[in-house]
C-alpha cells in the first residue's frame, strides 16, 4: 500500500479505537474531555497529538481492570507482569484480540523467514509472560509445528533442537547465547543443526550480539518487537533484510517524541517510541509511552514492504544510567564488550555510591581457557575502550566461565546498589 493508503486505514482505525476507549474506559473519557477532544472530532492523524500520554503507572494505579474496555466476563485471556516492583500490570484480550495477535505473529514469523511446515522451537517463557504463548499461536497460525519448550532445561533444549530438526528458534537473545554455550560444552555444534532463522526479542540487544548469535548458532538472527501493554510480541518485526523493524501500521500508530518535552519529533530523529492501538478491543491504548529509544523511517525496504520501519531499539529511557553526569545505556557497554577478544557475552554492571560519587563495577566473564597471565591486559583493554568510547571509568572484575548468572528470560544486566531517594 502507498503511504496515503496506509494513513487512510490508520485514521479509520484510530477513530474507532478512540471511540471504544471513550465510551468504555472512564480514565480515557476524563482525559479526552479535559483535552477538549471527542473521538468524532478526530479528522486527521495529527489530531492525536492533542491527547495526553498513557504510561505504565496508569495500569498499576488502576489495577487490575481499570483501563479495560471489556468486563472480565467478555475476555478470553489475561496476562500480567511479575509485579516485582509493585503491583503487576495486567493486560487482557477478547477472542478477537487473540485472533489479531496470532495473525500478526504469523506475519512477523513469515517476514523473518519462517514458513508453513517448519519446526519452530519456542524457548520463550510460557505463562503470564506474553512471549511464549504469543509466539506459539503465531507459529500455529503460520502452519508450523511448534515445540513448546519454554525456558530452562537448557541441555534438553539442545537435544530437542538436534533431534526434531528445528528450523526456527524463538528466544530472548541472551538465552539463545546460553543455549549455544551449553551446546558447545556438550560438544554439539549447532551450526550444523537445522536452524536457519532465529526470532529474538523481549530485551534490547546490539548489532554485536546479533553477529555473535549468528556465528555461534549458524542462523539468521532477526529482531521481533512487542510489549504486553500494546499486544505482546509481533507489534513489529524485521524481515530477512535485517534493516529495521516493520511496524504493523494497520493495527498500530507509531510516534517518536522527545522524552523530556513530549514533542513529536520529525522522522529520523531519535527519541522515545509512542504507540496507539488501532484494533484492540479489551485494552485500547492511547499514546502509550514505551520508554524505548529509537528512530522511524518510511524509506522503502528492499523487501518491498511499505510499513514504517522502527530502527534498532538502542535502549530504554528508564534503563538509562546517569553516571557522574554522563548518560549511559547498558547496550553501549555491551557493544564494547562483544568486540573484545577472550571475553564471553555475559556481563553485569554494578553501581554503588562511594562517598558522594558513583562507582561503576563491570563484571565480565572470560572465555574458557584464558590464561591468568592475560587477565591484566584484558582488564586494561576493557577499561580503556569503555572510557574512550562511552566516557565513564569502570572497575573491571573478571569472572570465570559460568560465574555470571544466566537468565532463562530477560537478562539482568544492571545491579544498581545506590541508596534510593526518600
Amino acid at each position: 500500500m502507498s503511504r496515503d493508503e496506509i494513513a487512510a486505514v490508520q485514521l479509520a482505525g484510530l477513530r474507532s479505537s478512540l471511540r471504544n476507549a471513550y465510551d468504555r474506559v472512564p480514565v480515557h473519557r476524563a482525559r479526552f474531555d479535559a483535552a477538549g477532544l471527542l473521538p468524532d472530532d478526530v479528522q486527521s492523524l495529527d489530531d492525536l497529538q492533542r491527547l495526553p500520554f498513557t504510561v505504565k503507572s496508569d495500569l498499576r494505579d488502576h489495577y487490575p481492570f481499570g483501563l479495560f474496555a471489556r468486563s472480565p466476563s467478555e475476555l478470553a485471556r489475561l496476562h500480567a507482569s511479575s509485579g516485582t516492583t509493585g503491583k503487576p500490570t495486567v493486560v487482557g484480550y477478547t477472542q478477537q484480540d487473540l485472533e489479531t495477535w496470532s495473525g500478526l505473529m504469523a506475519r512477523s514469523l513469515h517476514a523473518a523467514g519462517a514458513r508453513a511446515g517448519d519446526v519452530i522451537h519456542n524457548a520463550y517463557g510460557y505463562g503470564l509472560f506474553t512471549g511464549g504463548l504469543g509466539a506459539h499461536y503465531g507459529a500455529e497460525r503460520l502452519g508450523a509445528a511448534v515445540v513448546p519448550m519454554s525456558g530452562g532445561s537448557t541441555e534438553r533444549q539442545v537435544a530437542l533442537i538436534m533431534d526434531f530438526g528445528a528450523r526456527v528458534l524463538c528466544a530472548t537473545p541472551s538465552y539463545a547465547l546460553a543455549i549455544a554455550e551449553v551446546a558447545e560444552a556438550q560438544g554439539v555444534d549447532l551450526r550444523h543443526s537445522g536452524l536457519k532463522v532465529g526470532l529474538f526479542g523481549a530485551e534490547p540487544w546490539s548489532q554485536a550480539m546479533r553477529l555473535e548469535i549468528q556465528e555461534r548458532l549458524g542462523l539468521k538472527a532477526v529482531d521481533v518487537y512487542g510489549l504486553s501493554e500494546i499486544m505482546g510480541p509481533g507489534v513489529a518485526c524485521e524481515c530477512e533484510c535485517q534493516a529495521g523493524l516493520h511496524g504493523w501500521e494497520d493495527h498500530f500508530l507509531f510516534e517518536v517524541i522527545d522524552p523530556d518535552s513530549g514533542r513529536v519529533l520529525p522522522e529520523g530523529e531519535a527519541g522515545e517510541l509512542v504507540i496507539t492501538t488501532l484494533s484492540k478491543q479489551a485494552l485500547p491504548m492511547v499514546r502509550y509511552r514505551t520508554r524505548d529509544i529509537t528512530r522511524l523511517s518510511t524509506a522503502p525496504c528492499d523487501c518491498g514492504r511499505t510499513h514504517v520501519r522502527i530502527l534498532r531499539i538502542t535502549g530504554r529511557n528508564d534503563d538509562m544510567l546517569i553516571i557522574r553526569g554522563v548518560n549511559v545505556y547498558p547496550s553501549q557497554i555491551e557493544a564494547v564488550l562483544l568486540g573484545r577478544p577472550m571475553i564471553a557475552p555475559h556481563y553485569q554492571i554494578v553501581i554503588e555510591r562511594r562517598g558522594s560519587l558513583d562507582h561503576v563495577g563491570l563484571e565480565v566473564e572470560l572465555q574458557p581457557g584464558v590464561p591468568e597471565t592475560s587477565h591484566g591486559l584484558i582488564s586494561h583493554d576493557v577499561t580503556h575502550h569503555v572510557k574512550s568510547l562511552i566516557g565513564i571509568t569502570v572497575e573491571v572484575s573478571l569472572k570465570q566461565p559460568g560465574e555470571i548468572p544466566r537468565s532463562q528470560g530477560k537478562a539482568v544486566r544492571v545491579r544498581d546498589l545506590r541508596p534510593k531517594a526518600n
